[in-house]
């Protein structure tokens, strides 16, 4: 190589060299830009994040904090209203709570009515189609209750129409395992789970429906409500003044059995009655004729005349009274029945006979005065006071006369409840302290600190006497149980019909109680305008007294109640 060339050679080099030194320094202020673009585009897009979240968070704080906001056109749920259970003194259900579901619409979100209406009544034959239609049509409706507490099967039915514009909101119903056993007791409640009758409306008369309206109870927060009855006797006495009805062709009929130390009531039941589960089918069965009914008692009453006459000490247990003619007061007469012997008669004989006359002659001495004042401490003239709402007041002359106090002695002229009645008579019962009835367990302890002395000891022992008396050798022998000892007071009542005492239709009681040996139990049962009884009578001794008898032969043992087989225990004064 020459020299020229190796230079020529160098010299090229030499550009190469410059033109790629030159070509590195303008790519340095190029890098410094891109990155600087880089740069920005990165806080751009932070900064478009940071706005973006900011925005988000703050529509959450606004949302959060913004009142009465609509996000829905259906209408917030009720508040679901849980009640407690009922149970007897036992345990046993009474009354519980039950998760179901109600059917709603939105109307304004139907998009073919008659469609809707065609597929509901397919599921529902009862829904009224057109009434459902012009609830379906009416566009500026957001919502509309279509059918209320239905069972699983039924949702599921409507679930598979695939209907959108129906809906479902949970909601509790009420159930009454026993059906119509404890109707008149229990009561029952409302669409919205509110009560409307019974225990269930005493239950919301003591706070229960403000607390359910405020959302604060929960299905878990309330104790179960126990109370005095006795499912298993409560079982009985319906049975028996339900088989009353069709046995004695009677218009009604009724039971009830008192503790006569605590005042519980461990059984009561009226016919007719209802199903609670469905009590709209049965309003006629609404009326419980024990505490929401009045009716004259008949000779039940001599019961209380004979015992303020032997308390007050106007009368003695050997005294005795002419009965062998009528009396006459004010145009009108009084007269006994024809199985009352036309003689003198004994106290233990007026009440064992039933003598009309004999009781009449016997309130002339005591008085009127003295009368109306233990008719009232023993709570017959008065509304009587206990748990159950259903409760009507007696009825009594405005103005008292002669007359009325004579009548009254035999049961014509003041109408009571049965059971008020037999409240009164557990006192004469338990040794003369009257007790208000409780449908909640209560103790012997607790009853005394709120009874009240209305005669004395004595004086429940002669009407104990005479009790078992009547049991034995009276009117009362068809209420006898072999073992228990019944002991009672039958009253045959005649019926008031267009103002005029009828002479075939009547209504029949009997108050009883048992062991005579040693009291424990009042049971009075009714039945009102039976047609027949045994033996073909409609009197109280062949209606009324077997009732007794039939509730105290099954009821007896689930009271702890043990048979006595001895001798007699009849004693005489």
């Amino acid at each position: 190589m020459s020299i020229l060339s190796f230079l020529a050679a160098r010299s090229g080099r030499l550009v190469t060299l410059k033109l790629g030194g030159a070509r590195q320094r303008r790519t340095l202020p190029e890098q410094r830009q891109k990155s600087k673009l880089a740069r920005t585009r990165i806080i751009t897009l932070f900064g478009t994040l940071v706005t973006v979240y900011c925005v988000i968070f703050g529509k959450l704080v606004y949302l959060g904090m913004a009142q009465d906001m609509t996000t829905s056109s259906i209408p917030p749920a009720p508040v679901v209203a849980f009640r407690p259970d009922i149970l007897d003194r036992y345990g046993q259900v009474l009354a519980t709570d039950v998760h179901t579901v109600s059917m709603f619409a939105e109307p304004n979100r139907a998009v073919n009515v008659d469609e809707t209406v065609e597929k509901l009544t397919s599921v529902f034959p009862d829904l009224d189609a057109k009434a459902l239609y012009q609830k379906l049509s009416d566009k500026h409706s957001h919502f509309a209750w279509l059918r209320r507490e239905l069972t699983p099967k039924q949702q599921s039915q409507v679930l598979a129409l695939g209907l959108p514009a129906v809906g479902f909101r949970p909601e509790v119903k009420r159930f009454y395992p026993g059906g119509r056993t404890a109707a008149h007791i229990l009561g029952y409640v409302d669409i919205d789970n509110h009560g409307v009758s019974g225990m269930e409306k005493y239950l919301d008369q003591q706070g229960l429906s403000d607390l359910m309206a405020t959302g604060m109870v929960g299905s878990d927060a309330l104790k179960p409500v126990r109370l005095s009855i006795d499912l298993r006797v409560q079982n009985v006495v319906h049975d028996v003044v339900t088989d009353a009805i069709g046995r004695y062709q009677g218009q009604s009929a009724g039971a009830v059995i008192l503790d006569i130390h605590t005042g519980e009531v461990l059984a009561m039941a009226s016919v007719p009655d209802f199903d609670p589960n469905d009590p709209k089918a049965d309003v006629k069965g609404w009326l419980n004729r024990m505490s929401n009914g009045t009716d004259e008692m008949g000779s039940v009453f001599k019961t209380f005349s004979i015992a303020m006459a032997l308390d007050t000490g106007t009368v003695k247990m050997s005294d005795s009274f002419d009965a062998a003619t009528p009396l006459r007061y004010g145009g009108f007469t009084i007269h006994d029945d024809r199985d009352v012997p036309r003689r003198v008669l004994s106290i233990p004989e007026i009440f064992r006979y039933s003598s009309n006359v004999g009781t009449a002659r016997m309130m002339d001495k005591v008085g009127m005065t003295i009368q109306k004042n233990y008719l009232t401490s023993f709570g017959l003239l008065s509304k009587m006071q206990t748990e159950l709402p259903e409760v009507k007041a007696p009825s009594q002359p405005r103005v008292w006369k002669k007359l009325n106090s004579i009548t009254i002695a035999f049961g014509h002229g003041v109408a009571t409840t049965p059971m008020q009645t037999a409240v009164a008579g557990a006192a004469l019962i338990n040794g003369g302290e009257l007790i208000e009835p409780t449908f909640f367990p209560r103790t012997p302890d607790e009853a005394e600190k709120t009874g009240t002395v209305v005669v004395q000891k004595k004086t429940s022992d002669e009407i104990r006497y005479l009790f078992q008396l009547n049991g034995e050798h009276g009117t009362g022998r068809t209420a006898d149980v072999p073992g228990f000892h019944v002991g009672g007071k039958t009253g045959t009542a005649n019926k008031v019909i267009h103002g005029v005492y009828s002479h075939k239709l009547s209504f029949n009681s009997f108050l009883a109680a048992f062991p005579m040996q040693d009291p424990k139990y009042v049971v009075l049962a009714f039945i009102d305008q039976p047609l027949t009884g045994l033996n073909h009578l409609n009197l109280a001794t062949e209606t009324a007294a077997p009732m007794v008898h039939d509730i105290i032969s099954r009821a007896a043992p689930f009271l702890n109640v043990e048979p006595d087989f001895g001798a007699n225990l009849l004693t005489s004064f």
